[in-house]
């Protein structure tokens, strides 16, 4: 599911679906803006497929890629057989939020894509704060709703309630919030409806049918962060 917003087995599916998700690169270039990422040693939550991976790598990142170990041999297969295999820039580690592995004040963004920091738990927080270097950022993204895909879903999820709300776990935790305006785009409403009735079914079906163009609205949500200051020590009595 890092990699998509949703989790769809199917690898067919998931795959129709990584095609239309965000082609204006919108979603990277947004990261850019707010890590920065290039140049940088970033730490990505969650490498999935690695789709992910290579398109922060493409973005010029140092990328450390953290996954659960049962997970580490598919992320390897996955990145070794996709086209652009060679990336020298990454590394693959055992990890997660609450228990990264990696060394204190190692990292300049720790980026995350819809699976990790679901909250934010406080674990999490301190274990980023800790591999984060002075003014590090933690950058989440999280679907925001408001949009023709958030049909697909129950309407109370906390992406779409909650979060992102001013007295919610995110912006009381010290984050901001980005939300960028992206897309679904598909080449013809006939490729759009066929992957909606064959990933959702009966909800896919029915949004299907109201659709005038070959795209679906898809707002999501990049909740950011600098890696606060440490206080001053006290003074000794």
């Amino acid at each position: 599911m890092a990699d998509l917003p949703i989790d769809l087995p199917d690898p067919d599916l998931a795959g129709r679906l990584a095609g239309a998700l965000d082609v204006e690169g919108k979603i990277p270039r947004a990261l850019e803006a707010l890590g920065p990422i290039a140049g940088r040693e970033v730490v990505l939550v969650n490498g999935d497929r690695g789709l992910r991976a290579r398109q922060l790598v493409s973005l010029g990142a140092r990328l450390t890629v953290l996954e659960q170990p049962d997970h580490l041999a598919a992320l390897r297969a996955a990145l070794a057989a996709a086209p652009d295999a060679n990336l020298p820039d990454l590394t693959i580690a055992a990890g997660g939020p609450a228990s990264t592995g990696l060394a204190d004040a190692s990292a300049d963004a720790i980026v995350s894509f819809w699976s990790g920091y679901r909250g934010p738990d406080p674990i999490e927080i301190a274990e980023a704060d800790r591999i984060l270097r002075p003014g590090g950022r933690l950058l989440i993204l999280h679907d925001y709703g408001r949009d023709d895909v958030s049909r697909l879903f129950a309407p109370d999820r906390p992406e779409y309630t909650t979060w992102s709300h001013r007295r919610g776990p995110f912006l009381l935790g010290g984050f901001k919030i980005r939300v960028i305006h992206c897309f679904w785009t598909f080449d013809s409403v006939e490729q759009a409806s066929a992957l909606l009735r064959d990933g959702f079914g009966e909800t896919g079906a029915a949004l299907a049918a109201t659709l005038g163009r070959p795209r679906l609205s898809y707002n999501v949500a990049i909740y950011h962060r600098t890696r606060p200051e440490p206080g001053p020590a006290p003074e000794a009595s």
